[in-house]
């Protein structure tokens, strides 16, 4: 698979390349937020019922195949065993092994690490396959990773390697894309043939499902971040206007800082301040949500989904998010189906769900 210009010119700069990079998309963090991958003396390291903790709570998926799942991130990796009831036995995080070209090799190396110490852990458990979501651009189809600054790796076959180490079917994809699936069969998104689901945070990712399927266009789909929206600002990816440059979480805050020289605890304290009355929050808040607003409503006009599932920290903000922009919607649109606007409901276990439900779909 030939990757598009600019990428295959090898000069792609940092701060657009970390735009397609996949740093865990849509995170920002708000109170309660687990450290990614971190123990509390730094060391990067996360053992035993601590790191379990750290992890979340055990998810459930129902009855089925027990199944080995992954969750890569730039950061850290979240594993689990899931048996045939659907629990998740020993969701842990633990790092990600830093980037480099040879990563592809030894993170499945540290994945059969992990499996070794799950199945060990729950010897009457035995996986029927394996299901693994990483970041960046991912053909699901061929199985490659395409494209991922923070992992350093370009047209890598992960998918082969790692049927080839585990000896089982793996089900192999994105991790947003995991994501959105689980949303679709156990949060939010339940009930709905038509989603599109957006995780706004550092980043806004986007995956869209369209008569109950993913639709992946060979990993390119679902950039919703990086749709135009308006002629500025530049955004980290090249682009002049991105949604992400005007409505992520990390831009609200940033914009703010430029404007007013002061530094803030991310978006919410925006949202805060603006609802105080501060000028400036309020501008730099009302741009967010036009943003938001005309990206949901072309595609409303495109896609017609039936709901929009909004996900990652800034969903936290409640009715400032989704009150003002269901408001919006209906004032600008007319003959269109407006969708339901829902609150993602797996937050942080989306995507270990989601590689589990792709292992389980393996026949």
């Amino acid at each position: 698979m030939t990757i598009p210009s600019p990428l295959d010119r090898g000069t792609y700069p940092a701060a657009q390349a970390r735009a397609y990079g996949g740093e865990p998309r849509g995170a920002e963090r708000f109170p309660g937020d687990a450290d990614h991958g971190r123990a509390a003396d730094g060391s990067g390291e996360e053992r035993g019922r601590d790191a379990r903790a750290a992890a979340g709570p055990a998810a459930e998926l129902g009855p089925g195949r027990a199944v080995l799942a992954f969750d890569v991130g730039g950061t850290d990796i979240k594993s689990a065993l899931f048996d045939e009831t659907g629990a998740a036995l020993g969701l842990r995080r633990t790092p990600t092994p830093p980037p480099g070209p040879d990563l592809p090799e030894r993170l499945i190396a540290r994945l059969l690490d992990l499996a070794a110490q799950l199945r060990a852990e729950h010897p009457d458990v035995e996986p029927a396959a394996v299901g693994l979501v990483v970041p960046g651009i991912v053909d699901e189809e061929s199985g490659i990773g395409v494209f991922a600054s923070n992992m350093g790796w370009r047209n890598a076959p992960i998918r082969a390697l790692a049927e080839a180490a585990f000896g089982l079917p793996v089900a192999f994809g994105h991790d947003v894309g995991g994501g959105g699936l689980a949303e679709h069969e156990l949060g939010g998104a339940r009930g709905y043939d038509d989603v599109v689901v957006l995780i706004i945070g550092t980043g806004i990712a986007g995956v869209l499902l369209l008569d109950g399927r993913i639709h992946t266009a060979g990993g390119f789909a679902g950039e919703i971040g990086h749709s135009p929206v308006a002629d500025e600002p530049v955004c980290a990816c090249g682009a002049r206007g991105c949604l992400e440059a005007i409505a992520s979480a990390g831009a609200i805050a940033r914009r703010y800082t430029e404007r007013s020289g002061s530094p803030v605890d991310g978006a919410k304290e925006v949202i805060a301040r603006a609802a105080a009355g501060d000028r400036i929050a309020a501008q730099v808040w009302d741009e967010a949500l036009h943003a938001l607003t005309l990206s949901i409503a072309q595609l409303t006009a495109v896609l017609a989904p039936q709901a929009v599932v909004i996900g990652g920290g800034l969903s936290r903000a409640g009715g400032a998010l989704f009150d003002e922009l269901r408001a919006r919607l209906e004032a600008r649109l007319s003959f269109h189906r407006i969708p339901d606007l829902v609150p993602a409901q797996l937050r942080g276990n989306a995507g270990i769900l989601g590689a589990a439900l792709r292992a389980r779909s393996l026949e």
